[in-house]
């Protein structure tokens, strides 16, 4: 078969196939609409949830940003002109945490939310309200993100030292321990786990663990510490 042959075959099974088509396009065309319909819906909501989601998220970001901005802004200077908006640790803190609380409310389900729970109870600690801020660590300390709930519960922790339910600090302490972050190291909640021991008095207790945190993470920060609190240097 020659060249002009074969290629004329191959046009004829084009628009054979092209008939094809045209005529089963045209058997069907509701449906086909339908489709391309659905298919032109799917990517505005796909385009529409995106931009959605990342204009939340900035939102998110730059409100606790803020927020964190005023926890942290130095306290005004007595005589010193503008050198800070807050007089007190308290009213600072009272600012930050109305922030705080608004952000985990209002953009609940980001990943900010779970951040905002954490300050909102660390600030509801600086204020002495120790039941708000049991329920916002507790939030946190739900979080998917273990950085942000491992944080959420070493504040907890002390916390529940601090108004004398030691055993579930223990508790919270131990499961720090076994299941660290990059936020919170086994060595950190051990050192916490100790001084909670030290201030019940159970010094056994305590020496064992500043004992095994030195062995155990030779030349760390938590080994230095807890070789001052041995030699009584720490305490």
């Amino acid at each position: 078969m020659d060249t002009q042959t074969r290629h004329a075959l191959k046009q004829d099974k084009f628009a054979r196939a092209a008939a094809t088509s045209a005529s089963w396009l045209g058997d069907n065309r509701s449906m086909v609409l339908r489709w391309v319909i659905s298919a032109a819906v799917a990517l505005v909501l796909v385009v529409s949830g995106y931009v959605y989601w990342n204009t939340r998220t900035s939102a998110a970001d730059q409100a606790l940003g803020s927020a964190v901005d005023v926890y942290t802004e130095p306290l005004a200077e007595p005589g010193v002109p503008d050198s800070g908006t807050y007089t007190t640790a308290a009213a600072r803190a009272t600012e930050a945490n109305r922030e705080f609380v608004a952000i985990a409310h209002n953009f609940s389900g980001l990943p900010q939310a779970s951040k905002a729970h954490y300050f909102a109870g660390v600030t509801y600690i600086d204020l002495g309200h120790s039941g708000p801020a049991e329920t916002e660590l507790k939030a946190a300390a739900g979080s998917w993100n273990r950085n942000i709930a491992n944080l959420a519960r070493l504040a907890l922790a002390g916390l529940y030292h601090q108004i004398g339910r030691d055993n579930d600090a223990i508790n919270l302490y131990n499961q720090l321990v076994a299941k660290p972050s990059d936020t919170v190291s086994s060595a950190a909640a051990q050192l916490n786990l100790a001084d909670l021991y030290a201030a019940e008095g159970k010094q056994d207790q305590a020496k064992l663990l500043w004992a095994k945190i030195k062995d155990n993470d030779k030349d760390s920060a938590a080994a230095s510490i807890a070789e001052q609190k041995l030699s009584g240097k720490g305490q």
